[in-house]
């Protein structure tokens, strides 16, 4: 075998050097307070009999798509399910991918046309900083949930802009998924609005946690017409695979012919699809939201009776982050909660920025309130060592 590149072999060196190398673990038994899995629904009885129940209705007994959706693989319940997503999310259209990365990796990079401008939240997730990086669009970040430093960019950018065929376009999230905190998105739609700019939001990681039934925060707050593309994931709350983007019918109809992340790779199977269509259901008559309301609004009820405020980045969602500096010291604590039985996972730089490194507690409808009292004691206790 040849020798391992050099270069290669020194960025693994200066990981390790920097306690920051990256390995796989394995599922354990820890009580869970660090998975997506925010409402069960991975793990739901009723999803897994239901999905098999819709396959069955639908005589589909079939393993794998074939091929690509334009080619064999866009088999009869992709458009049954986006039919549903649309309808659910008050939508023009839905274009389902087979993740929310690939979703992405797919708008991005072919969306933003050379020259245009893309203006994105310094803290947007990997895959829409990897999707921009592939566009020919000219990108720039502003400071996390900043109007007045976005304000500045859209003016700036806007009165430079005298070819009425550049796009501005604007990205953020609804919740970040490294934070859990939200930027204030009736205010950001307005500057859209007011420099006709095109809104972005990615919404993995509100869906199935706010608004009612767990539409999302884009529908909590109405907001469903002043955005240009909604990106869901089902990963996460709904405990499913893949993804969509909810948009214009015209959009649609451009992701279908230039987003490669679609056209060149084997679509979704059915039974991926049933999934998704069962958790929808789901999410309908489920009294796992609330739930999971009720033990976010009890951990921050928590975090204040431990006197833990000043470690928390500010949070609505099912995430709350707590700020521990230096990758040594964050997983040093880490390690001591998991040593008493509680899954939570540090965050490290340059996963986030140094110095921001950060323990990440998930949570979930399943967890209960002891669970819950029990975890933040042990980071009191940990944490003011």
């Amino acid at each position: 075998m040849k020798t391992f590149p050099k270069r290669l072999t020194e960025k693994l060196e200066k990981r390790k050097t920097e306690n920051a190398l990256r390995e796989l673990g394995v599922q354990n038994q820890l009580v869970d307070f660090s998975s997506n899995d925010y409402l069960g629904f991975s793990k739901n009885e009723n999803i897994f009999n239901e999905t098999h129940e819709y396959l069955a209705g639908h005589h589909i007994k079939q393993n794998g798509a074939t091929g690509s959706r334009l080619l064999s693989g866009n088999h009869a319940l992709y458009q049954l399910v986006e039919t549903v997503l649309r309808e659910f999310h008050k939508a023009d259209a839905a274009l389902i991918f087979n993740s929310g990365y690939d979703a992405n990796i797919g708008f991005f990079s072919c969306v933003p046309q050379r020259h245009d401008i893309v203006l994105y939240d310094e803290y947007v997730h990997a895959s829409i900083r990897d999707g921009i990086s592939m566009c020919h669009a000219h990108a720039y970040k502003f400071a996390h949930n900043d109007l007045s430093d976005l304000d500045g960019l859209l003016k700036r950018h806007s009165e430079s802009v005298v070819d009425s065929n550049i796009t501005i376009y604007v990205v953020t999230e609804s919740v970040f998924s490294m934070d859990g905190d939200s930027p204030h998105l009736e205010t950001l739609a307005q500057l859209c609005t007011n420099y006709h700019a095109h809104l972005v939001v990615d919404e993995a990681h509100a869906i199935g946690v706010l608004g009612d039934y767990g539409k999302g925060l884009i529908q909590k707050l109405g907001l469903e017409r002043q955005i240009f593309a909604r990106i869901v994931t089902f990963g996460k709350a709904l405990g499913a695979h893949g993804a969509v983007i909810l948009c214009s019918e015209q959009l649609k109809t451009y992701l279908v012919n230039f987003s490669r992340s679609l056209i060149y790779t084997t679509a979704l199977p059915p039974h991926a699809l049933a999934t998704i269509n069962s958790a929808y259901l789901e999410l309908i008559k489920t009294n796992a939201i609330k739930s999971l309301q009720e033990n976010i609004n009890h951990f921050k009820s928590e975090v204040n009776n431990h006197d833990l405020a000043s470690y928390f980045i500010s949070s609505d969602s099912a995430i709350h982050c707590a700020v521990v500096p230096g990758n040594e010291n964050v997983k040093l604590v880490a390690k001591k909660i998991q040593e008493k039985g509680f899954s939570v996972k540090p965050i490290l730089s340059p996963t986030v920025p140094k110095g921001h490194e950060r323990l990440r507690f998930c949570i979930h409808s399943y967890n209960s309130k002891q669970e819950i009292s029990e975890v933040l004691q042990l980071f009191a206790t940990f944490a003011h060592v």
